[in-house]
């Protein structure tokens, strides 16, 4: 049992003595040739500086947990008061087993490596829509590779608005009045390609005949950056609230100068992968006659990256952007990635070793503080499930952890003890995925236990016996980078990929990308949950936003979805459409509550007609 009370009163110097004590430090008067636990300690004092993160006990002060980082061997180069976290360098070897030493101050460390990576970035999974457009016919399994990026910046850029400023067409009106019916019975260039919207009842004739939202209600898109130069996006990202709280790495994003900006810090208005700009659009792209429009058009959008170039995402950013989320007032976030380096994070799980124990405990534990943080400064948290074929109920094996630094994977065994970090975290509503048939997708994962809601995600493979079988028409349309999109275009000698569309109006082009994984149906239930704050909300005290509580948005989510019964015999194979018996999937539950469909397909049309019922 921890003994927290110590944390007050523990000194430096006592914990100094702890530590020396725990590392095998010679006592006074001893010598140190040929000692044995002497060499010991010199010799993990040789190591490379390294970063790291550092949980604090909860309840301790600050400045006690900084001494016993400092007489661990550490520095602080950052902090986050919010949840009792820090970002620390050290250059000995042995540092993360010290701060472990002394109890009651710190909580554990972890390496300062990947905790987690966007569904389709950094390596490919089953649901890597290129790969299956490439080689529809190939196994399942998740193999490593690596995510094409851009070098050079060429093409238009529109001109970018004050975010904050009313909608032209609302001028003379408050830019928190909901649309009348009449003002949105247009209908967009590209939405007859969105069966997903059409599939939710995002329209004209759904939940746009009630309301495209309000500026006020904000929308965070933890990811790999927004293209905030998207003309779908331009007047919906709020640059001045938008951070990046990502540093390029060149191992893993490439090297800086061949960045548009020839840095490795990026502004917080760029994507630089593509899946956040993706993610953005199907949340919130705006109706204003040109390309598409997303679930909610008037909504504010913040670019919260933490994930980097290459899709990975570290453990300190997404903790400092789940927190700043919380502190400025973000209603619903939106988290379509999954954690590194371990694709599943155990506590005890015997073939870890308890180093590797340690850290996935601390990973574990950091995050859910921070969601939590997050959640209790009214932050509806909604992410994707993964993309493995596999019942998060019943996992047995994890073929890619840890997956970072490159080359260290290796198998290991688990079960359900293990978790999916942060889908399967306490107060965060998680999201499987649906193809154009509402069947779950082959890739999805699933489970009882686990899944809350499902959503339209894309399913290149569903269609089986029809024109549509096996093209991109049966997935998710949604904005592209102009930049990425013109280094694919390269890599195809100029000609459009198969998954990519280009659209040009009022002297404009942009892109648009065919993508599909359960990060493409997290965001259309982040649409729909704001879609609730904005006609189910109320002014937020203190502040000039719009709020609903995130108990009341997930029982009016989960009171509005869509129900949609197990399969009948409760298997379901995908055979036919080309995957192995493997990935026969077996589902659990009633038509009202399964481990497909959680609680159903969200409904922005039911949300729009009845959700007002289910606020608590």
């Amino acid at each position: 049992m921890r003994r927290r009370w110590m944390a007050a009163t523990l000194g430096a110097a006592a914990v100094a003595a702890a530590l020396g004590q725990a590392a095998g430090a010679v006592p006074s008067g001893s010598s140190s040739a040929g000692s044995g636990a002497a060499a010991d300690a010199a010799q993990a004092t040789a190591g490379a500086e390294a970063t790291y993160v550092v949980l604090y006990d909860e309840g301790v002060d600050a400045a006690s947990a900084r001494a016993a980082i400092t007489a661990a061997g550490g520095t602080v180069i950052a902090e986050n008061g919010a949840i009792g976290f820090a970002t620390v360098r050290s250059s000995r070897a042995d540092f993360a087993g010290r701060i472990n030493a002394v109890d009651g101050v710190l909580s554990g460390a972890a390496r300062n490596t990947s905790i987690g990576t966007a569904h389709l970035g950094g390596k490919r999974d089953p649901a890597d829509a290129t790969a299956d457009l490439a080689a529809a016919t190939a196994p399942a399994a998740t193999v490593s590779g690596s995510r094409n990026r851009y070098v050079s910046p060429n093409g238009p850029r529109a001109e970018r608005d004050d975010p904050d400023a009313p909608d032209a067409p609302d001028a003379p009106d408050s830019p928190d009045a909901p649309d009348a019916p009449d003002a949105i019975s247009n209908v967009e260039p590209l939405a007859g390609l969105q069966w997903d919207m059409a599939a939710i009842g995002a329209t004209a004739a759904g939940s746009y005949d009630r309301t495209t939202g309000r500026r006020s209600v904000v929308v965070g898109v933890i990811d790999t950056g927004i293209d905030a130069s998207h003309p779908d996006l331009v007047d919906r990202v709020d640059r001045a609230r938008s951070r990046n709280f990502t540093t390029d790495i060149p191992l893993i994003d490439g090297e800086c100068d061949t960045d548009p900006d020839g840095s490795c810090a990026d502004p917080a208005d760029v994507d630089e992968d593509g899946h956040g700009t993706h993610v953005a659009g199907t949340i919130a792209a705006s109706m204003n006659d040109y390309g598409i429009a997303g679930i909610l058009p008037r909504a504010t959008l913040v670019n919260l990256r933490a994930g980097q170039d290459s899709g990975f995402f570290f453990v300190d950013a997404t903790v400092n952007a789940l927190t700043y989320a919380g502190d400025i007032g973000v209603d619903v976030v939106n988290m379509s990635f999954y954690v590194d380096p371990w694709l599943y994070n155990c506590t005890a799980n015997p073939a870890d070793t308890a180093a590797e124990q340690q850290e996935q405990r601390t990973i574990i534990e950091s995050v859910q503080r921070a969601a939590r943080y997050a959640r209790g400064k009214g932050v509806t948290l909604i992410a994707a499930l993964g993309n493995e074929a596999t019942d998060l109920g019943n996992p047995t094996i994890d073929p890619t952890s840890p997956d970072f630094p490159p080359g260290a994977a290796r198998t290991r065994t688990i079960d359900n003890s293990c978790i999916d970090v942060p889908a399967e975290l306490d107060g965060v509503i998680s999201v499987s995925s649906v193809g154009p048939s509402l069947r779950k997708a082959d890739y999805s994962n699933y489970g009882i236990e686990q899944t809350d809601l499902s959503a339209p995600g894309g399913w290149f493979r569903d269609g089986f016996g029809t024109a549509t079988y096996r093209t991109p028409a049966n997935m998710i349309l949604s904005t592209w980078p102009t930049a990425v999109a013109l280094d694919e275009l390269a890599a195809n000698e100029g000609e459009l990929p198969d998954d990519m569309i280009s659209y040009c109006g009022g002297g404009v082009c942009s892109y648009y990308k065919y993508l599909q994984g359960t990060s493409m149906a997290a965001p259309h239930a982040t649409g729909v949950a704001a879609l609730a704050v904005s006609l189910y909300g109320h002014k937020d005290r203190g502040s000039r936003g719009w709020t609903l509580e995130p108990d009341a948005v997930e029982a009016i989510l989960l009171g509005t979805a869509a129900d949609r019964p197990c399969p009948a015999g409760g298997v379901q194979s995908y055979v036919n459409e080309g995957r192995p018996p493997s990935f026969d999937a077996t589902c659990v539950g009633t038509a009202q509550r399964n481990g497909f469909y959680g609680d159903g397909i969200v409904s922005a049309a039911n949300v729009a007609s009845d959700g007002g019922e289910f606020v608590s």
